[in-house]
């Protein structure tokens, strides 16, 4: 790894065990974590993360923070983990941050997980499509319904329809859904929170809808599957997953229970601005809640992860050697008789080659001409 790894994890729909096995290895390798606690259930991070990772709370982190942190990972080659709900190509809003890593030079992947719409089918036993239909998948913000025209025509293909939208207006999508084409006796199921501790499954149909919403109370952002694929079951019933066990009971039987609530972190939340937390501030799971943290298959090669030794150094074997050699004194060479003849005189050189060496041009020459000139210009001065 020569930049680090930011790799964006879909956590599934909120159980642990629900989390894909590459979720699960990234997680627990990983030196940082950034997740949403109102979007991803903590047992997911106590399960999976290591106990000295660092944990960083979306709801307190800015766009600028995840590019600071984006940095950081590239320049000290860390593995971070970004913890999307459900599956990360479906609204998981990551392309802006992928392009950012990018931009950055540091490596990316994606890592698909559990769609809250598959996991709601399942825990009713449905199926989301007949051979012979289609499926529609949208979403809507907290704030409106999508376009009228819109809703009324998906409503106009009959097919099976998952709308991702605030529980608040739910009077509003039942009335653009029957205009669009969709019978009063269309089943319905609406999700909330599925595999969380507490879960709310409602199987209802679409004339009985907003009286079922309101009586649960619910005003966050459900999904609401809607189709004959939903069916069997006109009348509206509803599972909790404290009573998976037990059969389903009619939803006209008040239960005086709130769907959504405040749990301990977004308690803890509240008193800090700090993005970052210890994972010992992760709340423990409270006494009640059921869902179990079933990943018992990945539970061997995370042990291995977190409590890995770091390899021994080869040893070299040590010759086996007696104490009592070590302690003797070295012997001393043995010496040998050489007859002066037998020692070989080196080469006798002469002057020339010792003093001037051969290439050199001999010292005598330039005095000789000098005493030759000196003379003759004596005999022409006499």
């Amino acid at each position: 790894m020569k930049s680090g790894l930011v790799s964006f994890v879909g956590a599934g729909p909120g159980a642990a065990d629900l989390i894909t096995l590459r979720g699960a290895r990234r997680l627990a390798d990983a030196d940082v974590v950034v997740w949403a606690p109102s979007l991803v259930d903590a047992e997911c991070v106590r399960e999976h993360v290591r106990e000295d990772a660092e944990l960083i709370d979306l709801s307190r982190a800015a766009s600028d923070d995840l590019v600071e942190l984006f940095r950081r990972a590239a320049r000290d080659r860390l593995k971070v983990v970004r913890m999307i709900t459900g599956d990360p190509v479906l609204w998981g809003a990551v392309r802006d941050q992928v392009d950012a890593c990018r931009r950055i030079g540091v490596e990316t992947e994606i890592v698909p997980g559990v769609s809250p719409v598959s996991a709601a089918v399942s825990a009713v036993g449905r199926e989301l499509t007949d051979s012979d239909q289609s499926l529609i998948l949208t979403r809507v913000d907290a704030t409106a319904l999508p376009d009228a025209t819109q809703i009324r025509a998906f409503a106009g293909h009959g097919a099976t329809l998952g709308v991702f939208v605030a529980a608040a207006r739910t009077g509003q999508l039942v009335e653009e859904l029957t205009e669009g084409g969709y019978a009063e006796d269309t089943p319905v199921v609406v999700a909330y929170k599925t595999t969380w501790p507490d879960e709310l499954l409602l199987n209802t149909t679409l004339g009985e809808l907003e009286a079922t919403v309101k009586q649960r109370k619910l005003w966050r952002h459900t999904l609401f599957l809607v189709g004959k694929a939903m069916a069997p079951g006109t009348k509206a019933r509803y599972r909790r997953a404290e009573n998976a066990a037990e059969p389903v009971e009619e939803a006209a039987e008040p239960t005086g229970e709130r769907a959504a609530r405040r749990t301990s972190w977004s308690a803890r939340a509240g008193r800090t601005n700090r993005i970052a937390a210890a994972r010992s501030e992760v709340p423990a799971q409270s006494t009640g809640e059921t869902s179990q943290a079933a990943w018992r298959a990945v539970h061997s090669w995370q042990a291995d992860a977190r409590t890995k030794a770091p390899a021994a150094p080869k040893t070299v074997a040590k010759p086996d050697v007696d104490q009592t050699t070590l302690d003797m004194p070295a012997p001393e060479p043995e010496k040998v008789a050489v007859s002066p003849a037998a020692i070989k005189q080196p080469p006798r050189t002469t002057a020339r080659a010792d003093k001037l060496g051969p290439d050199k041009p001999s010292a005598a020459k330039p005095a000789a001409k000098a005493r030759n000139t000196q003379a003759k210009r004596t005999r022409k001065s006499g």
